[in-house]
């Protein structure tokens, strides 16, 4: 019997560090994961690496638009002046699904620097423009890629979830929680801003004190 628990997942973006570090994790997890890149062929390749690590076969590769119609949750993990367009992209295949937004509004060279987009959040923004229909989770923003690609690594950094919907957060904290992350519940799609612009200021921690992933933590609140 297959467990219901498990989900197909498509990670937007998994040719990258970021993304790639979360789908290796939830590969690792037992969950489907599919790769999806501008590149098909980049895709499975990235796909193909993936699993001689892991020993198995649990990741395929396809192109943005075909990996998110095959998933029940999509990641979008794409440098933030990539996030409208895929979206834009992929929108066809979003319909009823959870879109877990990994997007973080960094402006280079001055990525240290909070540089939020007018009117606030980027993730936010991207609920505007699919609407009601797809249900988009902020989630991530604040994980070193440096500390997800270790699967033996025990990772020191709390995650924030915001949502609009209650449930797709949870499903999000749980999925969360499966890599060995901690993570909460942290209110309403518009605090993303918080999460957003925290990763500039822990790579300005990561600069000034040279390490390789500063991260956070929530204190105060039980745990169970």
């Amino acid at each position: 019997m297959a467990d219901e628990t498990k989900a197909t997942i498509a990670v937007l973006g998994g040719t990258g560090k970021e993304g790639g570090g979360l789908a290796l994790r939830w590969a690792h997890r037992g969950h489907a994961v599919i790769i999806g890149g501008r590149s098909a062929e980049r895709a499975r390749e990235t796909a193909a690496a993936m699993n001689a690590t892991l020993g198995g076969d649990r990741v395929s590769g396809a192109d943005n638009v075909a990996a998110a119609a095959a998933a029940e949750i999509v990641v979008l993990a794409v440098p933030y002046a990539a996030q409208r367009d895929t979206v834009e992209a992929v929108r066809g295949g979003l319909a009823g699904k959870i879109l877990i937004d990994v997007t973080v509004p960094l402006v280079p060279p001055k990525v240290s620097r909070v540089q939020l987009p007018e009117g606030g959040s980027a993730v936010e923004a991207v609920q505007h423009l699919l609407g009601e229909e797809v249900k988009v989770v902020s989630a991530f923003q604040n994980i070193s890629a440096h500390h997800l690609t270790n699967l033996d690594e025990a990772i020191e950094c709390d995650v924030l979830v915001c949502a609009d919907d209650p449930a797709a957060a949870d499903r999000v904290v749980a999925l969360a929680e499966e890599i060995g992350l901690r993570a909460w519940n942290a209110g309403v799609l518009a605090n993303s801003v918080v999460a957003e612009g925290l990763t500039s200021v822990l790579i300005a921690l990561n600069r000034r004190y040279k390490v390789p992933g500063a991260g956070i933590r929530i204190t105060g609140v039980p745990t169970a």
